[in-house]
């Protein structure tokens, strides 16, 4: 899927050789320190070793940072069991760091948008334990009661011998308690989900582009506020669609084709460190396309368009630690922080626009593979 588009992309990528494109981003303010991790896939522990690390946060987890820029390059959710703790964290900094001058930006990464379009693959028992109460017993037996009729009919229709109680058992069981209530919170119109649709999938800071996945030659000629502008209607909208610019194996959310080319996916397991088996979804309909530019001629051209010197991605883990790779203008910072993946603990710091990787003790041992 990574070579979908490449024709396109070809084509962009010429034009841009030729002309200023229009999607080049507004030069900015000059930032003296900007604060950049990677995937942190809910361990809370982590998250909170690496911002008291890097001096935006103090024991209670207040914002210190001063005038810093933090940014979070998405997927803080699924895999752990911590995500809320962390969405509470950054919707709370996100308050409390204007009051001192700085800013904290949490970019969406493709788990937030699955959790807001109801793909709970990754979702961990105890992210949905986090949203139990004294309601949640009654809450999924009157869903249940509700929709009874329904569940019946789809149940019978795979196994026609099922029994009401063993219907009733199989959804109890599909239906974790907890499950309703993240599901309510992360919809479009949810607590947790406004919050996902109201933060940006890009942004340019001193030129430095931060996104999830990574920008394609597909969208380089797209502004990074009409990017935004549809990752935010698309996310509205809960949409499924494979070519949806939040599903788009060339987009922003999902793109790979920076770290790695026409290569079979690895398998989903911690310790992956190329492409993961986490995919978006298919699109039957779309061609092969002939090859398309290097991954260097096509990141030094993405960057000429926005007028970027380089760009930070996270999204494909490498657990060796952050890479800085062509010279300097792509960071991976995505080192597999969460405890399921067992990586290291790091953050990227950049200072007066000198980019520099950091590496963070743990503050208690855990094994690969801990949920």
């Amino acid at each position: 899927m990574l070579r979908r588009s490449f024709t396109r992309m070809g084509l962009v990528l010429a034009a841009l050789v030729l002309a200023v494109s229009p999607a080049m981003a507004q030069p900015g303010p000059k930032i003296h320190r900007i604060v950049a991790v990677g995937d942190l896939h809910g361990d809370y522990a982590a998250w909170r070793d690496i911002a008291r690390a890097a001096g935006v946060i103090d024991d209670k987890g207040h914002w210190t940072g001063g005038k810093a820029v933090l940014v979070q390059t998405g997927d803080v959710v699924d895999r752990g069991p911590d995500s809320l703790k962390i969405v509470l964290d950054l919707m709370r900094l996100q308050k409390e760091a204007p009051k001192a001058g700085g800013r904290v930006i949490a970019l969406v990464g493709n788990h937030e948008a699955m959790n807001v379009t109801d793909d709970l693959r990754y979702v961990s028992q105890g992210d949905y334990a986090a949203f139990v109460d004294g309601n949640s017993q009654q809450l999924r037996e009157r869903v249940y009661a509700a929709n009874r009729p329904t569940l019946e009919a789809a149940y019978r229709k795979r196994d026609p011998t099922l029994t009401s109680e063993a219907i009733k058992q199989a959804w109890m069981a599909a239906t974790p308690l907890g499950m309703l209530e993240h599901q309510a919170a992360w919809h479009g119109d949810g607590k947790i989900g406004l919050w996902v649709i109201s933060n940006p999938a890009v942004v340019a800071l001193d030129g430095t582009l931060f996104v999830h996945g990574g920008l394609s030659g597909a969208y380089a000629a797209t502004p990074l506020d009409e990017i935004n502008r549809r990752v935010a209607a698309a996310l509205k909208a809960g949409d499924t669609d494979p070519a949806s610019i939040i599903n788009d194996p060339m987009g922003p959310l999902w793109y790979r084709g920076l770290i790695a080319r026409d290569k079979p996916a690895a398998p989903a397991a911690p310790g992956a460190t190329g492409a993961s088996a986490e995919t978006p979804p298919a699109d039957p309909a779309a061609p092969p396309a002939p090859p398309g530019p290097s991954i260097e001629e096509e990141l030094g051209q993405v960057l000429q368009a926005y007028g970027a010197k380089r760009m930070v991605i996270g999204h494909t883990p490498i657990l060796s630690g952050i890479a800085v790779l062509f010279d300097g203008r792509l960071i991976r910072i995505d080192t597999g922080i969460s405890a399921y993946y067992g990586g290291a603990l790091t953050y990227l710091e950049i200072l007066d626009g000198v980019a520099i990787p950091h590496t963070v003790q743990r503050s208690a041992p855990v094994k690969a593979g801990a949920q």
